[in-house]
């Protein structure tokens, strides 16, 4: 089967999915994006993970914004911030299962002046073991799919792509991160698509922020329908994190895990002071596949402004950086800015 075939079967069974879960939306028109304004207090202003702090949205080009007054957002808003994160998904995952990211139709605005940013980076991987690239193509698909989905869901409210840094190289955000955990030296190179390791290391940067930016964004959300949608894709985005987690630990491979768990206290050195982000071998060396809370076993949440934290790489108050190098689009684009924890 040539690459093109695989590609159009993958996508082909991420519509028929895309449809099915648009069947319980229909009532759910794209103009009714003006639902009733949600007060979105997890924005920005707090390092508790599980407490809804004030939000700061600050205009580009301020460097250094500082959390002051309570701003009020709509639903649409919080599905616009989660939409920047999903384009950025989708392009490391189709670049890395099929060579090619998204198709332009699935990244520009509402019109056609409303244009789409570029995506440094991406190609596709060599995968050694057939497995993992199977994972790769169907999270892709996924990926996709919720792209296309939220687009749907804000209508005249979609916001275009920013501009995305999925790059491997000497100015690439997955090598800044790869520096800043320590898997490689101040003048050395972390490239994504190197191999099945390198994948699954750059997966699992990204997969565990989705669940618990979904969590963080639900507590704002306000209408039912919305919120369902919301919460679907979170369960699928925690699949995907289940995964990727499973499969580093069950390789068995000391220096995989050990970058993992790198990365991990790495994402938390950025987002705040309380130690949430779990590594993936706990006492003793056993499995924590789910990042949650060891009392109640439930995942945490991230603040937006704590998710940019990380893909900002700073844990500054900024307004862009790291896998997007001009900021995101909407009106929450502003980093937390907490004191880091110590690891």
């Amino acid at each position: 089967m040539t690459d093109s075939e695989t590609i159009a079967r993958v996508l082909d069974a991420a519509e028929r999915r895309r449809l099915e879960r648009r069947r319980f939306l229909r009532t759910a028109s794209a103009a009714g994006l003006a639902i009733g304004g949600s007060s979105l207090l997890a924005a920005c202003g707090s390092g508790d993970k599980n407490k809804a702090p004030t939000p700061t949205p600050t205009p580009s080009g301020s460097p250094t914004p500082t959390p002051s007054a309570t701003v009020t957002y709509t639903d649409a808003d919080v599905l616009a911030f989660a939409l920047n994160f999903e384009y950025l998904e989708a392009q490391f995952y189709l670049h890395a299962a099929f060579g090619s990211g998204l198709d332009a139709s699935l990244t520009k605005g509402a019109t056609d002046t409303d244009t789409a940013g570029a995506v440094t980076g991406g190609k596709k991987v060599a995968f050694a073991d057939d497995v993992i690239a199977q994972y790769a193509r169907e999270i892709a698909a996924d990926e996709r799919a919720h792209v296309a989905f939220l687009r749907t869901q804000l209508g005249t409210a979609v916001i275009p792509q920013p501009a995305i840094n999925i790059d491997g190289g000497a100015s690439g955000a997955f090598t800044a991160a790869a520096r800043g955990a320590g898997l490689v030296g101040s003048s050395g190179t972390f490239d994504p698509y190197a191999s099945d390791e390198n994948f699954l290391l750059a997966a699992f940067l990204l997969e565990d922020i989705g669940p618990t930016a979904y969590r963080g964004g639900l507590a704002a959300m306000s209408n039912a329908v919305m919120v369902e949608a919301a919460t679907g894709i979170m369960a699928t985005e925690s699949y995907h994190a289940g995964l990727i987690r499973s499969t580093i630990y069950a390789s068995g491979d000391s220096t995989l895990i050990g970058n993992a768990n790198k990365l991990s206290n790495w994402r938390d050195s950025l987002d705040g002071t309380s130690d949430d982000d779990r590594v993936l071998d706990g006492s003793g060396g056993a499995s924590q596949i789910a990042p949650n809370d060891p009392q109640n076993a439930i995942i945490y949440a991230r603040t937006p402004g704590q998710v940019l934290n990380i893909l900002f790489q700073s844990a500054n108050a900024v307004t862009k950086g790291g896998f997007f190098p001009n900021g995101i689009k909407g009106k929450i684009t502003t980093s937390d800015g907490a004191a880091p924890s110590a690891g």
